[in-house]
């Protein structure tokens, strides 16, 4: 897959200024009405609209500057989609308009505006992600006004067609040029683009169609999620001013650490201490699971340090099939304070040990030297 900032051609602590202007070229450039149908001007379209949309969204470009494409993939609902042509061209008039491609301003469609989107910081146990669980989360959100049904206008009057636009939500300028006539488009200054007014707004709402409330809101997390990947709930946010759509909440996760366990992806890193006739002779013990202990056999002779790994005993991959890994490091544990009869004890045992091997393989940190010259 291309890198987005490469597609775009910017650099990787670009500006939203400097994204949305490289985008803007680009899209003009290959956008299929200025290039009579050719498949190859339109896939490009495709990819820099694809780039564009994910570095415009704060969230989407934090989960990709951290985990790549990968990290889209971890929000909710099957992650994020490429896109396809009538999604380029959506988000190609949703930003720009006809008006950016022909010469014209930038235009946009009339109507209510949708509601603000909502953050939302998720703290989550690793447990809890293991799992997946429903959590509920009570809200403050703007919702539709009750008094006037979210019209805006007091109970018994009615919204009227701005008479500045003819309800059209945009005029139109004509400017005179070396070059010609120039047009521009933008939202009408009366109704802000949505194409009615209000004389009598409602009293509850002050003519804005909503009011703030309190909303308990069940949010369904995915198990393997981890820190700073997010889900996208789309319309379920705040309601959009006089009957626009309601935003999304975007829920972002936060794992708190669990002290039995380092975790990497999926996988999980304990460690556990053994008694030195545990690791001579041999033992059946019990090591921490994330749901429960689990049995580990330690053949006879093993070595302090040596890491046996539990398959399937990890984290399940987010919208994949299978688990991770628990990887147990056994470290012999050297018992303090031991009374005369125990010293006595443990020096006969020594006599009839083996000496330990004068020399023993070179380990990481020997290998590391030698590597940079050491």
């Amino acid at each position: 897959m291309a890198d987005y900032y490469e597609t775009l051609g910017v650099a990787r602590d670009a500006s939203d200024d400097e994204i949305k202007k490289a985008y803007r070229k680009l899209a003009m450039q290959f956008h299929p009405d200025r290039n009579g149908g050719s498949k190859e001007a339109e896939e490009r379209f495709k990819t820099v609209t694809e780039a564009y949309d994910v570095l415009r969204d704060a969230q989407k470009r934090a989960a990709y500057d951290r985990y790549g494409e990968a990290g889209l993939r971890g929000g909710g609902g099957g992650g994020y989609q490429h896109v396809d042509l009538s999604d380029a061209l959506n988000i190609f008039m949703r930003d720009f308009g006809l008006g950016d491609l022909f010469g014209g301003g930038g235009g946009r469609a009339t109507g209510p505006r949708a509601g603000q989107d909502v953050k939302l910081d998720l703290r989550l146990t690793l447990v809890e992600v293991a799992a997946g669980v429903t959590k509920q989360m009570k809200l403050k959100l703007l919702q539709s006004c009750g008094r006037c049904d979210g019209a805006g206008a007091e109970p018994g009057t009615q919204v009227q067609r701005c008479s500045t636009c003819a309800g059209q939500g945009e005029v139109r300028r004509a400017q005179q040029s070396f070059f010609g006539q120039f047009v521009s488009v933008g939202p009408c200054p009366s109704c802000r683009g949505e194409g009615t007014t209000i004389a009598s707004p409602c009293t509850d709402c002050r003519g804005e169609g909503r009011v703030r409330g309190e909303q308990t809101l069940d949010i369904r997390v995915p198990a393997g999620v981890a820190t700073g990947q997010y889900m996208q709930m789309r319309g379920v946010g705040n309601v959009g001013v006089r009957g626009g759509p309601r935003g999304d909440v975007i829920v972002v996760f936060d794992v708190a650490e669990d002290a039995r366990f380092e975790r990497d992806g999926e996988d999980l890193y304990c460690e556990v201490l053994v008694s030195f006739p545990q690791v001579v002779l041999g033992a059946s013990i019990q090591v921490p699971g994330l749901t429960g202990p689990l049995d580990l056999k330690v053949p006879a002779g093993t070595q302090s340090g040596q890491v046996f790994t539990l398959r399937g005993q990890g984290l399940p991959r987010v919208n994949a099939s299978g688990k991770g890994e628990l990887h147990v490091r056994v470290q012999v544990w050297t018992p303090q304070g031991l009374d005369r009869e125990a010293k006595r004890l443990i020096g006969e045992l020594g006599e009839v040990l083996e000496r330990p091997p004068e020399t023993r393989e070179k380990g990481f940190w020997s290998k590391m030297k030698e590597a940079m010259g050491g």
